[in-house]
């Protein structure tokens, strides 16, 4: 079994920019899913690959999120998307948890579950953390890059997209 696993936010959905820097989304007043996930997510589907989104969601612990409003919309998204099913760490780093990418644990959790090739699977994320816990159970991975800023570690992506859409064209592509 083939799978693409994806972050959540900024590759299922935008993030909100606060002081120049990318976060989730609040609540469902502030959620907009990208039109490129409901273009390219039901092709990756026909395709035949399980589409399963791996996302850390820190605001939980750090207590300026609550868990309630994750799963509403996660619920929302699972809704209007074909994602097969939804992981999330809700830990931060203090918690030095297996989960929390760059940690392997959700994509780890998620092949036991589905009997999932991670070699044969792929990963999109929008920040170094996703590219380095794809990495590390070696899946290919394509790094969304909206130009965060961000140092991106030791973590080097397969491919480097400007879009979603672009990522999607490098799977089938690569399949």
């Amino acid at each position: 079994m083939r799978a693409v696993f994806l972050d959540r936010d900024g590759v299922i959905n935008q993030v909100v920019l606060r002081n120049g820097r990318p976060h989730p989304p609040r609540n469902l007043a502030e959620l907009r899913i990208n039109p490129d996930a409901e273009a390219g997510l039901p092709e990756l589907k026909r395709l035949g690959f399980l589409l399963l989104v791996v996302s850390n969601q820190p605001d939980v612990a750090r207590g300026t999120q609550t868990r309630a409003a994750v799963e509403e919309i996660n619920a929302y998204l699972g809704a209007r998307l074909p994602i097969d099913e939804f992981y999330v760490c809700y830990h931060d780093d203090a918690d030095a948890c297996g989960c929390r990418k760059p940690a392997p644990g959700m994509l780890l959790e998620a092949a036991r579950k589905y009997g999932v090739s991670l070699r044969d699977s792929f990963l999109i994320g929008d920040r170094w953390r996703d590219i380095e816990a794809g990495n590390r159970v070696k899946c290919k991975t394509i790094l969304v890059d909206y130009g965060y800023g961000e140092s991106p570690g030791a973590a080097s992506a397969d491919f480097v997209a400007p879009t979603l859409d672009a990522a999607v064209k490098w799977i089938i592509a690569n399949a």
